[in-house]
């Protein structure tokens, strides 16, 4: 069995984020592996361990998100790749989709392909659905559980009301949420055989497909305007009195 896991690599939450030039910067911010793609590689790696089978990590990005992927590779992944081009600065999620779906084409012969819920960065949660159109493989997304029986996925999907069970026939692709459970630790031999890890870089013209035209254009980015907030305690000597003066405040800033 061959799985193939999607990661990110964005800001760490804890940035701030600004807009510089017209350019989104995040400072001197770390990045990191998105976080809802850690619950995506440990879903991976068990349905790996329990069908026999290995996990091939994929990303897209600059040279820098290696570093996503050494995670994942730190994690327990078996190989990771990295789909480097300069063509792809501008890509929205219905270009990144064509660019994933023709990168697991060429890895061949994969039986899932894991997603996590979204990016905290673009927070779309898309990519998943979209990727699976493209490959014209079945979509079982936002899953707290799975599971690979006899060429089956077999899920839970996690919904406000309540769980929902799907199925779909493999190949498949899937996106998992933090209900899934906590994803593993790197062990301390997997960050060393991590770091050494040699990562091959793709191409467009290593996956044979032209630039994807953008469906979203951003025409301009800047930051919100700054708002002044000030804070005002009433007081009064009951709670009577209290209400009274807060219903004329409300009055008379015409918030009613």
């Amino acid at each position: 069995m061959k799985i193939v896991v999607c990661v990110k690599q964005v800001p760490d939450t804890a940035a701030k984020v600004a807009v510089e030039g017209g350019k989104v910067t995040w400072g001197d911010a770390p990045l990191v592996i998105n976080p809802w793609d850690e619950y995506a590689v440990e879903a991976a790696l068990q349905a790996a361990e329990k069908g026999g089978g290995t996990v091939t990590a994929i990303s897209l990005g600059a040279e820098e998100a290696k570093e996503a992927l050494k995670h994942a590779l730190a994690m327990g992944c078996a190989e990771a790749v990295l789909v480097n081009d300069p063509a792809l600065a501008e890509l929205d999620t219905q270009g990144a989709s064509r660019v994933l779906a023709a990168a697991i084409r060429k890895v061949g012969g994969v039986d899932l392909a894991v997603f996590g819920k979204q990016a905290i960065d673009g927070d779309s949660g898309v990519t998943a659905a979209q990727t699976a159109r493209v490959l014209g493989w079945p979509a079982a997304t936002l899953l707290a559980s799975l599971s690979l029986e006899s060429g089956t996925l077999k899920g839970e999907r996690a919904m406000e009301e309540g769980r929902q069970r799907v199925e779909a026939a493999l190949p498949a692709v899937a996106s998992i949420v933090k209900d899934y459970g906590e994803p593993r630790y790197p062990s301390f031999m997997g960050i060393r055989k991590a770091a050494k890890a040699e990562i091959p870089a793709w191409t467009l013209a290593d996956l044979g497909i032209p630039t994807p035209a953008a469906a979203v254009m951003w025409k301009e980015i800047m930051n919100p305007p700054a708002r002044q907030i000030t804070n005002e305690m009433i007081t009064g000597s009951s709670p009577e009195e209290i209400a009274n003066k807060l219903a004329d405040k409300i009055m008379e800033e015409k918030v009613l």
